[in-house]
């Protein structure tokens, strides 16, 4: 019996990254899994290679920065399943730019998916959650949102947010037996590291106690843990999952 076994849990932004490795973390210890990403073809490919490994997972395409699409997939997948236990708020983007540089296109794309993509994905599920009397939500900032970061007013802004809407909603909604908390990843091996220059990389792990960057897994474990029992008196907390990042 696996730690979140028989839940089914959305995970935005699933078909790569931290996002499909939380899939199959999630699917390794007994839930449902559908991934909600706009890629179609990787959405897909992802859901079928963690079918092949025999784990109920499934693809539904998503455009988190629309309600409707939004409201359409939670609809379809509370009517397939009957519940919705735990969602996952890992879906972001970046669009990097010095304040004087940054177009508001730049701003707007990332205040789009990284705030408004958590709002409307939030807003569709949590009425099945307050229906059922539980439920978990998960948003997914970065140490960036706690620090701060140079070149990325936009993502930064919307990662502070997220915090700060993680908080609001712990109130709201702890009385209706739902948990909303943060996982905030350090410097994570990821495909969106992949243009990093080696020695910026080597410079983030130089602060890091741990001596190494983070990997999908730290970020997925930590989601688990949060949607399992054993955080069952866990909410409206932000969780670094950093090495020890020095700031």
């Amino acid at each position: 019996m696996g730690l979140v076994d028989k839940k089914v849990v959305v995970i935005t932004g699933g078909a790569q990254g931290i996002g499909l490795c939380a899939a199959e973390r999630f699917a390794e210890e007994g839930a449902t899994v559908s991934i909600w990403d706009f890629n179609e073809e990787k959405g897909n490919a992802s859901a079928a290679l963690l079918q092949e490994k025999g784990y109920p997972v499934r693809f539904q395409q998503v455009n988190v920065t629309d309600l409707e699409s939004v409201n359409a997939a939670a609809e379809a997948l509370h009517t397939d399943t009957g519940k919705i236990d735990v969602l996952v708020n890992n879906a972001g983007i970046t669009r990097d730019a010095t304040l004087l540089k940054m177009t508001e296109e730049q701003w707007q794309q990332v205040i789009d998916v990284n705030l408004s993509g958590v709002f409307h994905c939030t807003k569709a599920i949590a009425p099945f959650m307050v229906e059922q009397g539980s439920g978990c939500i998960i948003n997914t900032s970065s140490v960036v949102g706690l620090y701060g970061n140079f070149g990325q007013t936009n993502y930064v802004a919307t990662k502070s947010g997220v915090i700060g809407m993680t908080k609001v909603w712990a109130r709201e909604l702890g009385r209706k037996g739902i948990r909303v908390n943060v996982v905030a990843p350090g410097f994570i091996a990821t495909d969106m590291i992949d243009s990093v220059p080696e020695k910026v990389i080597d410079a983030m792990v130089g602060k890091t106690p741990m001596a190494r960057v983070g990997k999908p897994e730290d970020i997925a474990n930590a989601y688990i843990y949060l949607s399992s029992d054993l955080s069952s008196f866990v909410t409206g907390t932000v969780i670094s999952v950093d090495g020890g990042l020095i700031t």
